[in-house]
């Protein structure tokens, strides 16, 4: 392979001039389900170190005719039973400041101002490498005040990293099957140009060629057009990447991380065309030899 020069003459037919638009069609699949799973990783990461070690209390607000120093009170037992419990390293109330912040998306500017009953929320902290027993934590926690919901995240993070790895599965399918149909669709066109250039080839065994120079000639032919298709893919795959990754604001949407690629994903998507390449140039090489055995 060290030589430019081919002596199969493959410019002379048609028979490949396809391949680079397959194949680069596929590395823009490929592309795109690499991104994708790339993206997941993200995801899951924010909301396993994001949900995972806290649980949310939440108090019912007071009720018409209830005592003012009721509400305090509910609070204080609560702090209290968390602080007193192995494995809870913080409890925070939230102030009607940070429950505005979390309701203006939903309900808008002003909520709290209307007047609107809210509960009391409580934000726990919890030791990830020493966690408290949560069902005896709610037993004391509804015992001393009547009403209190406990959220642990647990089962919406469960659900959450389900949905996330079967997408990250379905983009893992998506790549092998692209690459599946590259081979497939090299053994297809190497075994046209065998057919096609079979005299040519009887003439290199004549003259002493062994069918490792054969299968070099093709497979340097099709390490070219993958190489060539690859590129083409790459180059359509950036822009859709960057346009895609353009409508995920993580000012704005807080329950995604930023889903921009870090210089190490960009690597692994510009490998891609090379990758494609050297698939094309291995399949190429292994299908002439299969056949000339068969054939001579």
């Amino acid at each position: 392979m060290s030589s430019a020069h081919l002596d199969v003459p493959f410019d002379r037919d048609g028979s490949a001039r396809f391949l680079p638009w397959l194949i680069g069609f596929m590395v823009y699949l490929a592309a795109l389900s690499l991104v994708s799973a790339l993206a997941m990783n993200k995801i899951i990461d924010r909301w396993d170190r994001g949900l995972a070690g806290q649980m949310t209390l939440q108090i019912p607000p007071p009720q018409p005719g209830e005592a003012p120093d009721r509400r305090e009170q509910r609070l204080d037992r609560a702090i209290e039973i968390l602080t007193s419990t192995a494995g809870v390293t913080g409890a925070v109330v939230l102030d009607p400041t940070d429950m505005n912040k979390l309701l203006v998306p939903w309900l808008g500017e002003g909520a709290l101002e209307e007047g609107l009953p809210l509960p009391d929320l409580i934000a726990v902290q919890l030791d990830p490498s020493v966690p408290p027993d949560l069902d005896a934590l709610q037993f004391r926690l509804a015992e001393a005040v009547p009403g209190i919901e406990s959220d642990s995240h647990q089962a919406y993070l469960a659900r959450l990293l389900s949905l996330t790895r079967s997408i990250q599965i379905v983009a893992a399918v998506v790549v092998l099957l692209v690459g599946l149909s590259a081979v497939l669709a090299v053994v297809f066109v190497t075994n046209t140009g065998l057919s096609i250039h079979r005299h040519v080839i009887e003439v290199l065994h004549m003259i002493g060629a062994h069918d490792g120079y054969v299968a070099q000639q093709f497979q340097r032919y099709a390490f070219k057009l993958g190489l060539r298709g690859g590129f083409l893919g790459l180059v359509l795959a950036v822009p859709t990447v960057l346009l895609v990754g353009r409508q995920f604001d993580p000012g704005e949407a807080t329950l995604l991380p930023d889903l921009a690629l870090s210089p190490v994903d960009w690597a692994a998507v510009a490998l891609l065309p090379l990758i494609a390449a050297v698939i094309a140039m291995m399949t190429a090489r292994y299908t002439v030899l299969r056949t000339l055995v068969q054939l001579l």
